[in-house]
């Protein structure tokens, strides 16, 4: 076994119960990664009330004081990660996130929730990378579209329950108490990731000295990188979906808000609900659970059709991306609030596609050495243009087309959704272009 390679296809670190087992504590801390990421957007319109915040306000709490020191700080430890305790730096960022996610229900002013949004970007930055390169290694070549799809089903099952149990604890108890509830479960699983999940290096007793040196600096991996066209295509591609993903998300509670609160008040009277409370368990459920069946779907068909024809693995993110659209348009332009619900349970699950595919790629398209950095510069890119820019952006226009233009806030939030949803057109066409480079790149 040699330190350039973790591991092989003939002797596996772990026993496929213990891959089962380390695949799901995953998976559960993604879940309350995303939840504590998430839980915002639904908390967002009493958050505005409470504080009396703007619309870009939101945008920042939302999206830009996360994303700026979880995408910096993501490199950095992914550097670390290529030669350190995977499963201890996952562990440790748990608990990280955890508290500062908690630290956000005792926030007094603006100033106070952006600073605590910050500790949860910091801490969030040093899960996904350690965890791709981690799962890689857990998992045989054929079988890495569906693992690392399983889990990114964090990202919609997290948004679900944030959505979900944050409007239902807003409705009863006040949105401070709502971030209280999602930062206790995050502490738990961080003790025990500690002490239960396994690093592969060590199970296959590889020399840990050798494996350092053999580590390409920085620059050399960055060239290493730089080098993959289609690296770069699925990485603006992906980041272009966040874009409107991440202000999606951010404002589809507001929107239904300030468009739909008569009908949304009588269903949510219908089922004893509070507004705030049933609009969150609707959309968790439209956008949480479909997105879950997308993403799951997508690692499905990749490792199916993958095996076949590598360009499988961006056609699939490339046709999916387009057929959302229709249906978001027509989400955005109905008087209903149930037919506006229906038509957004579509785009999840085709939007959702990607993340198997996308994310197995990339890991196959650099050396073992260097997927955790791989992993971090695509978390780069994606969260400091989607998740920094997105919910900043369509809060920006949405302030613009509410004020200046004169629409008034319900149609200005409508039509700065719809000007950010038609950028998925470009995303497809960059997943689109990637095809042709690769079957060429692919090493791994």
């Amino acid at each position: 076994m040699t330190a350039e390679t973790p591991t092989s296809p003939l002797i596996q670190p772990v026993s496929p119960a213990y891959r089962r087992y380390a695949l799901t504590v995953l998976l559960i801390i993604y879940i309350l990664n995303f939840l504590d990421r998430q839980i915002v957007a639904i908390l967002a319109e009493p958050i505005k009330h409470d504080l009396h915040l703007a619309d870009w306000q939101l945008g920042v709490m939302t999206g830009l004081a996360f994303a700026l020191f979880y995408t910096v700080l993501g490199i950095p430890i992914a550097r670390y990660a290529e030669t350190g305790h995977r499963p201890r730096i996952i562990a440790a960022a748990a608990g990280l996130w955890s508290l500062f996610t908690l630290a956000c229900g005792f926030a007094q002013n603006f100033f106070q929730l952006v600073a605590c949004r910050v500790g949860v970007g910091i801490g969030e930055a040093g899960c996904t990378p350690p965890a791709h390169s981690l799962i890689t290694d857990y998992t045989p070549r054929e079988r890495r579209a569906s693992a690392l799809a399983f889990y990114a089903l964090g990202t919609p099952l997290g948004g679900l329950l944030g959505l979900a149990l944050g409007g239902l604890i807003a409705d009863a108890y006040g949105w401070r108490t709502a971030f209280l509830f999602a930062g206790l479960p995050g502490l738990l699983m961080a003790l025990v990731a500690w002490t239960t999940l396994r690093e592969p290096r060590r199970q296959l007793n590889i020399d840990m000295a050798a494996l350092k040196a053999s580590r390409p600096d920085f620059k050399t991996a960055m060239a290493e990188i730089r080098g993959k066209r289609t690296f770069w295509l699925i990485a603006f591609a992906a980041a272009i979906k966040a874009f409107i993903g991440y202000g999606a998300a951010a404002f589809l509670a507001p929107f239904f808000f300030r468009n739909h609160a008569a009908e949304l008040t009588v269903l949510a009277g219908n089922v004893g609900l509070g507004l705030t409370g049933f609009l969150g368990v609707a959309l968790g459920i439209v956008l949480g659970l479909t997105g879950a069946v997308g993403t799951w779907l997508g690692g499905y068909l990749a490792d199916k059709y993958g095996a076949r024809d590598l360009r499988a693995y961006v056609a699939i993110p490339a046709i999916s991306t387009l057929m959302g659209i229709p249906f978001y348009i027509a989400g955005l332009m109905t008087d209903s609030a149930v037919f506006a619900l229906i038509m957004f349970a579509f785009p999840p699950v085709l939007n959702t596609l990607w993340y198997g595919p996308g994310y197995a790629a990339v890991q196959g398209l650099v050396r073992p050495q260097t997927r955790a950095t791989a992993s971090a510069v695509l978390l780069f890119i994606i969260n400091l243009i989607g998740l920094g820019l997105g919910p900043l952006g369509v809060g920006a226009v949405s302030d613009f087309l509410s004020g200046p233009m004169g629409l008034g806030s319900a149609e200005g939030v409508r039509w700065s959704l719809m000007i950010f949803i038609l950028f998925g057109a470009v995303a497809s066409g960059l997943f689109w272009l990637a095809r042709s480079s690769i079957r060429e790149e692919m090493v791994s």
